[in-house]
């Protein structure tokens, strides 16, 4: 690490409290709809219905332009569950493939697959850390980035608890999923859930009771991942196994 790189590690913070101090940087703010009651977006996956053919990856590379070979807005994990009780976790490629396939078929007892993504947290600590307001929360709780705002400095990266951030190769700014945002202002569902063909995923507004997503979660014993954080997450997995983390 040479000496201007580490100074700006250490001045990063620095410099962004002051900004918002002197300049009165306030994170960003969406826009609902007037005259409507206010919504929470969420989402659900029916794990049981996964069959990790990786549409919804492919779906979200195309919606959201998201630079390849190496970055995922969304993706898909293998979890292989041994004859000894050793679990294997797969990433799965876009495709439907296993990205490395080291795996003797023979030695698996069961499989099933897990898409990720950013969990919007009720509480997301990529907020918290952010020195220069650029990740901020929706008045839906979707959680953005601005990238006029944002500084590379990869602190919101860091804070992830699910590893759903990455660095834009091209702007050098924080990136993620974001539910198709652009998609939710025009009334359409997100990229993946419209592509899945089991209807894995489901999207809906937790404010609902009539939505799919409250209907997924009443109907189904829910789980969310890394719920001893109390980031309180609001994608929702319905018949996730104990073996996920």
């Amino acid at each position: 690490m040479n000496r201007r790189h580490f100074l700006r590690q250490l001045l990063t913070p620095l410099v962004g409290a002051i900004s918002g101090w002197i300049f009165g940087i306030r994170p960003a703010q969406g826009s609902t709809p007037e005259g409507e009651p206010p919504r929470s977006y969420g989402m659900g996956i029916d794990i049981e219905k996964c069959i990790g053919c990786g549409s919804c990856m492919t779906a979200c590379i195309a919606e959201n332009n998201v630079p390849q070979p190496f970055y995922y807005r969304t993706w898909v994990e293998r979890y292989a569950v041994k004859h000894d009780g050793e679990v294997v976790v797969q990433l799965i490629s876009k495709d439907g493939q296993p990205v490395r396939d080291e795996l003797n078929e023979r030695s698996v007892l069961r499989s099933f697959y897990v898409p990720k993504l950013c969990n919007h947290c009720e509480h997301p600590p990529c907020v918290q850390v952010c020195p220069v307001g650029a990740t901020f929360q929706s008045p839906e709780g979707v959680v953005l980035v601005d990238d006029q705002r944002c500084i590379g400095c990869r602190y919101c990266i860091q804070a992830c608890p699910y590893g759903a951030r990455y660095l834009h190769p091209a702007t050098m700014t924080a990136d993620k999923c974001t539910f198709c945002y652009h998609r939710l202002a025009k009334d359409l569902l997100p990229a993946c859930v419209e592509v899945c063909p089991t209807q894995a995923r489901v999207f809906g507004d937790l404010e609902s009771t009539a939505s799919p997503l409250t209907r997924l979660i009443r109907m189904n014993k829910i789980h969310v991942l890394k719920d001893h954080l109390n980031t309180e997450p609001k994608v929702f997995y319905a018949n996730l196994d104990g073996e996920v983390r």
